[in-house]
């Protein structure tokens, strides 16, 4: 049974997502806020698996709650604003519930959730990666398949799943998350530039303002990831 926290500044979203709870067996209700401050009172005495977090709040949004707190609990985020979505998975946030969300989103976010919680610690937090070397094993078209790094061009991640392109003319596609290669992948030799994207270094045929030209492929460079790809670049610039 996980015990869910539920906090929206919103009397009617408080109460839609209380109902959701109430529908799934293994979800139990452990208690409602109507802001941050409350929440971080509420965690200091009940203790909860999973905390459905709005963002735009009076006085301290969900986005500066988890960055001051940490909490050990899961966080989904839940707002009608889509720009908020890379912040919120720079925090190592579980999903993303763009409002108005349907109970299906919902029952999805949570399944992700109980998955997580019953997965063994030691385990990996994605399991379709199985190795790292100079090459990786992932899961893709119902088989497992070996990837020999220095084929791989650029990742392209799409919602829950990701693109690895290489030589051949079509990518493989992969059910993951492209923070979970991003952790596995040699931080040597591939690099995240957009949140859409993770290049190969050695690669890159050049780079123009904020694009990366590899081959036929343009990739962008996203604003937060542009001061350290620049710097990374500078480092092994002939000078």
């Amino acid at each position: 049974m996980l015990r869910c926290l539920l906090v929206d500044d919103e009397p009617l979203a408080l109460r839609l997502l209380a109902s959701f709870v109430e529908r799934v067996p293994f979800l139990t209700l452990a208690g409602t806020c109507r802001s941050a401050l409350e929440a971080l009172e509420t965690l200091q005495r009940t203790p909860v698996d999973v905390i459905f977090l709005d963002i735009q709040m009076p006085d301290l949004t969900g986005v500066e709650f988890v960055r001051s707190l940490r909490p050990q609990a899961l966080v989904i985020f839940t707002t009608a604003y889509e720009q908020y979505a890379v912040e919120g998975f720079n925090l190592d946030a579980l999903d993303y519930l763009l409002k108005p969300f349907s109970f299906e989103r919902f029952l999805k976010a949570v399944r992700k959730a109980q998955e997580q919680l019953a997965a063994p610690a030691a385990a990996p937090s994605a399991p379709s990666v199985a190795s790292i070397d100079d090459y990786i094993f992932v899961k893709a078209d119902y088989h497992t398949q070996r990837v020999n790094l220095r084929d791989i061009r650029y990742l392209e991640g799409l919602k829950d799943y990701v693109k690895i392109h290489m030589g051949a003319p079509k990518p493989l596609l992969t059910l993951n998350s492209l923070k979970a290669f991003e952790e596995r992948l040699p931080a040597s030799e591939f690099v995240r530039v957009h949140r859409s994207f993770i290049v190969a270094l050695s690669r890159i045929d050049s780079i123009r303002t904020n694009r990366i030209y590899l081959g036929d492929a343009v990739i962008p460079i996203g604003d937060v990831y542009t001061e350290a790809f620049h710097k990374l670049i500078e480092e092994r610039n002939m000078h």
